[in-house]
C-alpha cells in the first residue's frame, strides 16, 4: 500500500474513520446531537476528499478495487445520500426518547459497503460490500424497536438477503470455477459453458433482488413500510444505486451484452419491472408502499441505459440515477418530517390537506412526485429523456414502449396523492398533528427541491460532470 493508493482510498479511508469517531464519541458521551454532526461532518469530508483522488485515477489496489472516474462520480453519488439521509435522520430521530446515537454508526457503515461494492473490481471485494452493507442494513431497519411491523421487515430483508448474498456466491463460485479467477474481465467470459453459463445466472439472481426487479420484488413493500422513512430512502437510492452502478461496470466490462441471451433476459425483467411496478402501486393506499412499488418501476427504467449503448447509456444512467436520488430523499424526507414519534406519516390521510397546514412541505412533496412522474422543468424530466434518448439509438423499441405505459400509469397514482395535498379537509375530521421541523430537515429538503429544479431548467452543468466522470472508460 503506497501514498497514492491510500490517496486514492480516501473517501472509504475518511467513511470508515468517521464511523470510528462515532463510536468513540459514544463511549464518552451519549448525546444524540453530537453523533448525528460527527456523522454528518465525517460523510462531508469524504465527499470533499473525492477532488484528490483524481490526481493519482485510474488506479488498482490489490486487484480488488478500482478508483476510476466512474467509481468516483458514483462514490460522490452515494455519500451525497448518505449525508442528506444523516441529516434528516436527527430530525427524524429527535422525536423519539430511546438512545439513537448507535445509528450514526450503522449509516457510515453502510456507505462504507456501498462504496467498496462501487469501487469493485473482483467479484470478492463485491461479496465483501454487499454483506457490510446487508448487515447494517438490518439492524437501520430495526432500529426503532416500536412495532411488529419494523421487526417483520428487519427479518424479511434478513432472510431475502441472505438468499440473494447465497445466489451471488454460488455464482461467483461457479465463475471461479470456470475462469480460475474472480477478476472483472477481460472481455470474453465463455458463456458457451454450462458452468459459467450458471454462475451468471445465479449472480443475477443476486442482483436482482438487491435491484428488487421482477420476479425478486416480492420484499420491497414490507420493507419500506416497516423501516423508518429515513432508511426506507437510503435502500431505494443509496443501496440500489451501488448495486446497479457494480451491474453496469460488470456487464460493460465482460462484455456479456454481446450476448442475445442476455439482452432477452434482461429486456423481459426490464418490461416486467416497469409495467409490475406501476400497476402495484396504483392500488396503495400507503405512501411507503407506494414508493416502494415505484422504486421497481424506476429501477426497470433505468436498464433501458444498461442495454443501450455505452456511449449514450452510461451518461443516461448517471444522470437518471442523480435525478432518483433526488426526488426519493426527497419525498421520503418528506414522511419523515410528517411522522410522529408512534408512527410514520404514511397513510394518504396523513397528507389530505397538507397544502394549507405545511405549505412549504406540501411544496416539496410536489416536485418530488413531479420529477418522479418525470414531468418538465423537473430533474426527473431530463433523466427521462436521456434514457429515451439512449433506447432510441440502440432501436429498444420494446423497452421504450413500456417506458411510455408505465409513465402514463404512473401519472395516475402520483396525482392521487398531489389532489390529496391540496384537498380540504372536512370540518368535521381532525387534523392530522405533526411535529415542527427541525431546521436541519428543513435546509435538507430544500437543497434537494433547489437542486431538482436546477437540474430540470439548466442541466447543462451536470451534463458535463458526467461525460468528465461517469462516462470515461475504466
Amino acid at each position: 500500500m503506497t501514498a497514492l493508493d491510500l490517496q486514492a482510498l480516501l473517501p472509504l479511508v475518511l467513511t470508515t474513520a468517521t464511523a470510528i469517531a462515532v463510536m468513540i464519541a459514544v463511549t464518552i458521551t451519549r448525546r444524540h446531537g453530537l453523533a448525528a454532526w460527527l456523522c454528518a461532518a465525517g460523510l462531508a469530508a469524504a465527499i470533499a476528499s473525492i477532488a484528490s483522488a483524481r490526481e493519482c485515477a485510474p488506479r488498482h489496489i490489490s486487484d480488488l478495487l478500482v478508483i476510476d472516474s466512474f467509481a468516483r462520480f458514483y462514490s460522490g453519488l452515494i455519500l451525497a445520500g448518505s449525508l442528506v439521509v444523516a441529516v434528516l435522520s436527527y430530525g427524524y430521530l429527535k422525536l423519539r426518547t430511546d438512545r439513537h446515537e448507535e445509528y450514526y454508526i450503522l449509516l457510515p457503515l453502510a456507505a462504507v459497503g456501498s462504496l467498496v461494492i462501487v469501487c469493485s473490481a473482483n467479484l470478492l471485494a463485491f461479496l465483501l460490500g454487499l454483506e457490510l452493507l446487508s448487515i447494517c442494513l438490518f439492524a437501520l431497519i430495526a432500529y426503532r424497536r416500536t412495532g411488529r411491523g419494523d421487526l417483520e421487515a428487519a427479518v424479511k430483508y434478513l432472510i431475502l438477503a441472505g438468499a440473494s448474498s447465497a445466489f451471488a456466491v454460488f455464482g461467483a463460485a461457479l465463475i471461479y470455477a470456470d475462469r480460475g479467477s474472480l477478476a472483472f474481465g477481460p472481455p470474453g467470459l465463455a458463456l458457451s459453458s454450462p458452468v459459467a453459463l450458471a454462475g451468471i445466472a445465479a449472480l443475477l439472481v443476486g442482483v436482482g433482488f438487491k435491484l428488487a426487479l421482477v420476479p425478486f420484488h416480492f420484499w420491497t413493500p414490507d420493507v419500506y413500510q416497516g423501516a423508518p422513512a429515513p432508511i426506507a430512502g437510503f435502500i431505494a437510492t443509496v443501496s440500489k444505486g451501488a448495486v446497479f452502478a457494480l451491474a453496469l461496470r460488470y456487464l460493460s466490462t465482460e462484455n456479456l451484452l454481446a450476448d442475445g441471451r442476455i439482452i432477452w433476459l434482461l429486456t423481459a425483467i426490464a418490461a416486467a419491472s416497469m409495467l409490475a411496478g406501476n400497476l402495484l402501486a396504483l392500488r396503495q393506499d400507503n405512501v411507503k408502499r407506494m414508493l416502494a412499488y415505484s422504486s421497481i418501476a424506476h429501477v426497470g427504467y433505468l436498464l433501458i441505459a444498461l442495454l443501450a449503448s455505452a456511449s449514450l447509456g452510461r451518461p443516461a444512467a448517471a444522470i437518471y440515477l442523480t435525478a432518483y436520488f433526488l426526488a426519493s430523499l426527497g419525498a421520503f424526507g418528506v414522511v419523515g418530517a410528517l411522522s410522529q414519534p408512534t408512527r410514520d406519516a404514511d397513510a394518504l390521510a396523513d397528507y389530505r390537506g397538507l397544502a394549507w397546514r405545511r405549505p412549504f412541505l406540501a411544496f416539496t412533496l410536489t416536485a418530488m412526485l413531479l420529477s418522479l412522474a418525470g414531468l418538465p422543468l423537473t430533474a426527473g424530466f431530463v433523466g427521462k429523456l436521456s434514457l429515451v434518448f439512449s433506447g432510441v439509438s440502440s432501436a429498444l423499441w420494446l423497452l421504450l414502449s413500456a417506458l411510455v405505459l408505465g409513465s402514463v400509469i404512473s401519472i395516475f397514482y402520483y396525482l392521487r396523492l398531489l389532489a390529496a395535498l391540496f384537498a380540504t379537509p372536512p370540518a368535521s375530521e381532525p387534523a392530522i398533528s405533526s411535529p415542527n421541523t427541525p431546521w436541519p430537515t428543513t435546509a435538507a429538503l430544500l437543497f434537494l427541491t433547489v437542486a431538482l429544479l436546477a437540474i430540470g431548467l439548466w442541466p447543462a452543468p451536470l451534463l458535463d460532470l458526467i461525460q468528465k466522470m461517469a462516462v470515461a472508460a475504466w
